[in-house]
């Protein structure tokens, strides 16, 4: 009964170094994706592979999505794909509509609606209930999805964001998702036992700021989509490190 995550990537979507920010949470033996950059499948190999934790997309049991930035979702599409053609069910996608409104018509709908399904034969249309099975998350109360219990709250940036306060086995985790500067956000988000934050250049959240809370929020605060110049030696919060195991 614990909570536990793995770090599939760290950076921002201009990262020369790092895979696009993304984290694979554990309970009760389900894993919950947060975010799903391209190449999905990759960073969960090698994550595995450096974690010790077995990752595939078999064991995904939910994907979580916090807003359609191209570095928080390239990599929906051929997750679908695989859950369609290899696994044969459908990829389980939790969002809030203010997320999901756009995402098959304005994102995947161009790749995914046609399909030919056999050599010789012509497209066939479908639709995003094809390969997903839709939950939606909501900023009133919290939604429970296996062994998860999910808040969320919408962050300030350029698209609709969500953060999230993620319960299993007793722990909690908050995770702020991409975000300009918002202490009523960093107010929600103290409540849970560990706090993953952002921090970025533009309409993100300086380190600067995150430096400056008081020491104990900062000794439960991780950081992610940290910039490839972001000093790690230098940080007076522990940057997260791609492909290791984290325990609530």
């Amino acid at each position: 009964m614990s909570l536990s995550f793995v770090t599939l990537g760290v950076g921002d979507a201009f990262s020369a170094l790092h895979y696009s920010s993304c984290l694979a949470l554990e309970a009760e033996g389900q894993v919950l994706l947060l975010d799903c950059p391209h190449p999905i499948r990759k960073m969960m190999r090698e994550a595995s592979l450096s974690s010790g934790v077995e990752l595939d997309a078999d064991r995904v049991s939910g994907l979580v999505l916090t807003h359609l930035h191209a570095d928080h979702s390239s990599g929906v599409e051929g997750l679908g794909y695989f859950s369609f053609f290899v696994l044969k069910r459908k990829l389980r996608l939790l969002a809030h509509p203010d997320v999901t409104r756009r995402l098959w018509e304005g994102h995947l709908a161009a790749g995914m609606e046609d399909l030919i399904r056999k050599p010789g034969g012509e497209p066939e249309r479908h639709g995003f209930e094809d390969y997903f099975e839709p939950l939606a998350l909501s900023t009133e109360a919290p939604v429970q999805f296996g062994p998860f219990s999910i808040e969320s709250r919408m962050t300030y940036h350029h698209v609709p964001t969500t953060a999230l306060r993620i319960r299993a086995g007793g722990r909690c985790l908050g995770y702020s998702a991409d975000t300009a500067y918002d202490e009523g956000l960093i107010s929600w988000l103290s409540e849970a036992d560990l706090v993953v934050h952002e921090t970025n250049y533009g309409v993100h959240t300086p380190y600067a700021k995150l430096a400056a809370l008081p020491a104990p929020l900062r000794a439960k605060m991780r950081l992610i989509h940290y910039p490839d110049d972001f000093d790690l030696q230098a940080s007076n919060i522990e940057p997260l490190a791609q492909g290791r195991r984290y325990t609530v």
